[in-house]
């Protein structure tokens, strides 16, 4: 009895399409299926897309965000505030931040965060690149916006040692309860965090 459905071309877009974070192999076929049926109006344009992606974007030499030129929008963006620099482990963390409109600062993509069980150490990431961002005499302060992981913890304390002796004010996101969240659905490490870092109101 036959498994495969469609022709090889077909089975290898499904198979690439499941390698995309959030989609399975069902859903990565529902998403080919609606791809072929609207071929003319999305396939096409996303092939055309991908393929200019795929000839212009580069990694800023600066920053380590991706864009189209090099250095990228935001490093060359002179409305963004040069005294504070704000470390991310990933450039998915610094559209994140972008998306937020919280800050109008530079940035710096670390590449990842320090993991002995992965065996990703210092020389693996743009540590040295930050640090030697953070000397110069016109930043003020380092934003560490790592995650509130073990290994997003560690990498900042790293990090934080390395700047004993910069000019720079080191600070990290603030933990806690998030806008709009309901105490009693919260873990215990987040109530913790939320009462030891507790502000003025």
């Amino acid at each position: 009895m036959p498994t495969v459905a469609a022709g090889p071309e077909i089975e290898r877009l499904i198979s690439l399409l499941a390698r995309l974070p959030g989609l399975g192999p069902r859903s990565a076929r529902r998403a080919a299926l609606f791809l072929i049926k609207k071929r003319d109006q999305l396939m096409a344009p996303l092939a055309a897309a991908m393929q200019t992606a795929l000839e212009k974007i580069e990694v800023c030499r600066i920053c380590g965000n991706i864009d189209t030129q090099n250095p990228c929008t935001v490093c060359t963006d002179n409305r963004r505030d040069p005294s504070i620099m704000v470390a991310v482990a990933d450039v998915a963390d610094l559209w994140a931040l972008e998306r937020a409109r919280a800050i109008n600062a530079r940035y710096h993509v670390l590449g990842g965060t320090l993991s002995a069980l992965d065996g990703i150490g210092p020389q693996d990431l743009s540590i040295d690149a930050l640090v030697s961002r953070a000397h110069d005499p016109a930043v003020t302060e380092v934003i560490l916006a790592l995650n509130a992981t073990v290994d997003g913890q560690t990498t900042a304390h790293y990090i934080t040692d390395l700047l004993h002796d910069a000019n720079v004010k080191v600070t990290r996101l603030a933990h806690g309860v998030p806008v709009g969240g309901e105490l009693d659905y919260l873990d215990e490490g987040t109530l913790a965090a939320a009462i030891r870092q507790r502000t003025k109101f």
